[in-house]
């Protein structure tokens, strides 16, 4: 099973405001346009800003619906040292930006965050 990425479509708004971006969605969907290859290697799902977010509840409860998210498809792959790794409903995940950076660069072979 692939990783799975969960990402927050933009133009969202927020209480009748907006339209907004999530930084951290677009962070991560930037390290995606400067490696296209891992739009092979990993499953990538765009959700809405409004919660509840039925995809990630679903995957990892409640608590964990926020984004960015990868939900880890094969548990015995090795993870960086600077990566923290949680687990909720039998799914490994890295949630924020930076460390899901980490994880695809060094899973992948790309280029890491400076």
């Amino acid at each position: 099973m692939k990783d799975r990425l969960y990402l927050l479509k933009p133009n969202f708004t927020d209480e009748g405001t907006g339209p907004f971006f999530c930084p951290g969605s677009a962070r991560v969907e930037g390290m995606l346009s400067y490696y296209p290859v891992l739009r092979d290697k990993i499953e990538i799902q765009y959700i809405d800003f409004q919660r509840p977010r039925p995809a990630l509840v679903s995957e990892l409860g409640e608590e964990n619906q926020g984004c960015p998210k990868l939900i880890l498809g094969e548990p015995t792959r090795s993870i960086p040292p600077e990566v923290t790794v949680k687990e909720a409903k039998g799914h490994q995940f890295i949630s924020g930006d930076i460390e899901i950076c980490r994880y695809l660069a060094k899973t992948y072979g790309v280029g890491e965050p400076h």
